[in-house]
């Protein structure tokens, strides 16, 4: 009796929840009630393997690559003109000679700041030598994209250097740079796209016959425009 007992049960139950079913399809007029769609996403590619840069960026890197020069000339404005005169060749905005790609290798690096975003903050700040790499990664086959990584200090710049395709070609020879800043005793760079606030947008020119500069228009903090100062280990 038990085990019809709990037979009755089970048909009980099985037909109630039928009626639920019923019920839930009458009320959606026997259709399937569709779910919202996902929300729009800014970046079609955040790998960046399909169309470039373009594809690649964020929307507030577009607007800070498509204003790199008001940035320019905002932390110009802000900073001594005796430290223009010392190196103008660094901080000529307008300096950009053919082939903007630094070979694969190894390289010294120092970051200048420029410009200050408010008050209390240093409008000038050249921070000293530290290693940093261009490389080829494996999945371009060797014709392709290259990265730069800044290997040692606090504030470590690293990512993805685009080539211009005929398509996006400037006016001025250039690569693009799209990386992110690890921080401190961080392992490794947070993947760009994943913290707007740590996300770093950039051009990379040839300013000599072996040097080169990285600019980071407008960075989250400290400055107006960052100079990564780019040239072969001795």
């Amino acid at each position: 009796m038990i085990g019809v007992g709990g037979a009755r049960v089970d048909a009980r139950r099985a037909i109630g929840a039928l009626a639920t079913c019923v019920m839930l399809v009458a009320c959606g007029g026997g259709k399937r009630i569709a779910s919202a769609p996902p929300p729009e996403v800014e970046r079609t590619d955040p790998t960046g393997r399909g169309a470039g840069w373009r594809t690649a960026a964020t929307v507030a890197d577009r607007a800070r690559l498509r204003d790199w020069r008001d940035a320019w000339m905002d932390a110009l404005a802000q900073i001594p003109q005796r430290e223009i005169a010392a190196d103008p060749q660094l901080f000529d905005p307008d300096r950009a000679l053919p082939e903007p790609l630094p070979p694969i290798g190894t390289y010294r690096c120092r970051t200048i700041k420029l410009g200050a975003p408010g008050a209390g903050v240093s409008r000038f700040i050249a921070y000293g030598w530290f290693s940093c790499r261009i490389e080829q990664p494996a999945r371009t086959g060797g014709d392709g994209d290259l990265t730069f990584a800044r290997l040692g200090g606090s504030q470590r710049p690293s990512g993805t250097l685009y080539r211009e395709s005929r398509a996006d070609a400037a006016p001025r020879p250039r690569a693009i740079f799209l990386g992110s800043m690890a921080l401190g005793d961080e392992q490794r760079p947070m993947r760009y796209g994943t913290d707007p606030n740590r996300d770093l947008a950039g051009v990379m020119e040839r300013i000599g016959d072996r040097r080169w500069r990285l600019i980071l228009p407008r960075p989250r903090f400290e400055s107006l425009l960052d100079i990564v100062d780019i040239i072969p280990m001795e």
